[in-house]
């Protein structure tokens, strides 16, 4: 199988733990990395006996993919020199500062011919991969993404640097247009909102309920899905998924199920609860084995440019309308 000469930019706490990811996937060649911190960059490079770059030019010529996991401020810079090398490129969330950097971004990706994919890690948290294949037009969904307060990530409003998580496994569980967007939040600590709560309405009627703070005295990420016959909840924090579901009664029901009546004329269901198996996977070793593939392969990533793009675009409408 061919290897991959990949580049890290940004080797600060998230950069750190994807160089350790990497080196847990075996379609990779881990190159070296790049950051312009100097006391950082010698730590790294004496932690991981790892060579350091001393320019991001230097490291994309190096390479044939590059991950980027800068602080977002210099995602579209980073991406777009690679880009325009000719270069792979794995982006941590949120894609860019802006719709329209990801814009340009997509019309770059798509004249040089290589893969891009976004960092959104909590579509490989196991507990979502568990319950993925029983999501079935779910019509109302509410996501709880609560954190401990940590300055790092608070030069972003908190619907940028958490509750896009959210928005981006909405918009790839409902296949339906976005059709309105309600949102209210407030900044508590910092200069920018660090709760907020978000109503999105699609065109096929499903409704999302989005609440998010970095206030919390608890973490906490849960997201619930109510569909027909059927509510799934998922804890991405403790990795766990249930399923509670309804059948109709018949002639081989167990006398001893649990049975709901629905009352006079109109039947009765069963109740099934179910934990599903949770492999025991890493999220980033996953995602980025997934992007090794999508290269190696030439097929198209999982959470592709556009996903990015999408979450994004919507993640800045609620900020426009918190801001109202």
């Amino acid at each position: 199988m061919a290897t991959i000469n990949i580049g890290l930019l940004g080797a600060g706490h998230l950069g750190k733990i994807h160089l350790k990811c990497i080196r847990q996937v075996e379609q990779y060649n881990l190159v070296g990395f790049y950051d312009p911190n100097e006391e950082l960059s010698q730590q790294v490079e004496n932690e991981f006996n790892l060579k350091r770059f001393s320019s991001i030019e230097s490291l994309i010529d190096a390479c044939d993919a590059i991950d980027i996991v800068t602080p977002t401020i210099n995602h579209f810079e980073c991406a777009d020199s690679a880009l325009k090398a000719g270069k792979h490129v794995f982006i941590e969330k949120p894609v860019v500062s802006t719709p329209e950097e990801a814009q340009s971004l997509i019309a770059t990706a798509d004249e040089a011919k290589v893969k891009v994919q976004v960092g959104h890690v909590e579509r490989f948290n196991p507990a979502f991969l568990a319950i993925q294949n029983r999501l079935d037009s779910p019509m109302f969904i509410e996501t709880h993404r609560l954190a401990q307060f940590n300055p790092r990530g608070t030069d972003v409003p908190v619907v940028l640097d958490l509750m896009i998580h959210d928005l981006d496994i909405i918009l790839s569980t409902v296949k339906a247009r976005l059709r309105k967007v309600s949102a209210s939040g407030v900044a508590v600590v910092s200069d920018t909102p660090d709760i907020a709560n978000a109503r999105l309405e699609f065109d096929n009627g499903c409704v999302a309920n989005l609440t998010a703070s970095r206030i919390s005295l608890k973490n906490m990420r849960k997201t619930r899905f109510f569909q027909k016959n059927a509510y799934i909840s998922v804890n991405f924090l403790t990795k766990e998924s249930e399923i509670i579901s309804m059948s109709d009664v018949d002639e081989n029901t167990d006398p001893l199920a649990m049975v709901l009546e629905l009352g006079e004329g109109k039947g009765s269901k069963e109740i099934h609860f179910e934990k599903p198996t949770v492999e025991p996977i890493n999220a980033i070793v996953e995602e980025l084995r997934s992007f090794a593939m999508a290269i190696i392969n030439n097929t198209e990533p999982p959470v592709t440019l556009y996903d990015g793009y999408q979450a994004l675009k919507v993640a800045h409408q609620i900020v426009e309308k918190i801001k109202l």
